[in-house]
């Protein structure tokens, strides 16, 4: 009966032990443990946390939604992957290298009481896969930035990526905001167009070829219809949006809207008068 009794209290014991360390413990709890100085050295960086008026800018810019999954690399203190569930309502993942810093955003998530959207682990950014991403956020150093700027481009188009102060090298963002002398930068990441491409009309008798030219989202090139050779005009990629407009075998303008899946191009081709068909393309 006493063996029972002991038990029942043992088991009483470690169910309380187990409410206690998975409840929100408020902030000023989680740093009675660990408590970050600013200017702390990291593993390639030092700490400087981003202030909260640019990540609301940097998320914003990234129109983020709850349908989302954000990844914040060098996640800190974990405030921007932290502001990306609670305000955003979007599905957040921190990594961060440093073991202790990891466990107080870990605690901060509990406490902030976004548990079921956000997680921080503890990682490496160069190891860790984070190729499901819809938007990527980070404050690294430029040369960091560098270094995962090929795995961000192999990303699937239309991902955006979101920074803090530095940028992508020769890559130009496609947006930034200034607030109190910091800088959010934001890119697309583009899909991959460069090539030789073949346009038909949707059962029509409309044909075309493309030549197209890229530097990551600046693309460039050559029409050829009729036998006629004439430059884009107004060439833009987005993601996966395209967009160009060039003069046909009669000189009239004609320009193609659409959308890149792969080595195909499929959306409507504007020509005089307004007149718009559907058109598909192929990279050969």
């Amino acid at each position: 009966m006493r063996f029972t009794h002991s038990l029942i209290i043992i088991a009483a014991t470690s169910f309380l032990a187990l409410s206690t360390a998975t409840e929100a413990r408020t902030r000023a709890e989680c740093e009675r443990d660990y408590k970050p100085q600013v200017g702390q050295a990291g593993k390639d960086v030092v700490w400087v946390p981003t202030p909260d008026e640019l990540v609301n800018r940097m998320l914003t810019m990234a129109k983020v939604t709850p349908k989302d999954y954000v990844v914040d690399l060098g996640a800190g203190d974990g405030k921007i992957a932290i502001a990306a569930g609670k305000n955003f309502g979007a599905t957040a993942l921190g990594i961060e290298y440093n073991p202790d810093m990891a466990k107080l955003a870990q605690c901060f998530v509990q406490a902030e009481g976004v548990g079921d959207k956000v997680k921080i682990i503890q990682g490496d950014i160069f190891k860790e896969d984070f190729s499901k991403a819809t938007v990527i956020t980070m404050y690294l150093l430029p040369e960091l930035n560098l270094r995962l700027r090929p795995t961000i481009l192999a990303m699937k188009p239309g991902t955006r990526v979101t920074s803090h102060q530095f940028t992508m090298g020769e890559w130009e963002a496609d947006e930034k905001a200034e607030i109190e002398y910091r800088t959010a930068y934001l890119w697309i990441v583009p899909a991959k167009v460069e090539g030789n491409w073949s346009f038909r009309e949707d059962g029509g008798k409309t044909s075309f070829s493309v030549e197209l030219k890229q530097q990551f989202q600046r693309i460039s090139g050559d029409a050829l219809m009729g036998g006629n050779k004439n430059p884009l005009v107004g060439a833009a990629l987005r993601g996966e949006e395209i967009r160009f407009a060039f003069n046909d075998d009669k000189g009239q303008t004609r320009t193609l809207t659409g959308k890149v899946r792969g080595n195909e191009i499929t959306g409507t081709l504007r020509g005089p008068g307004s007149a718009e068909i559907k058109i598909s393309g192929k990279r050969s």
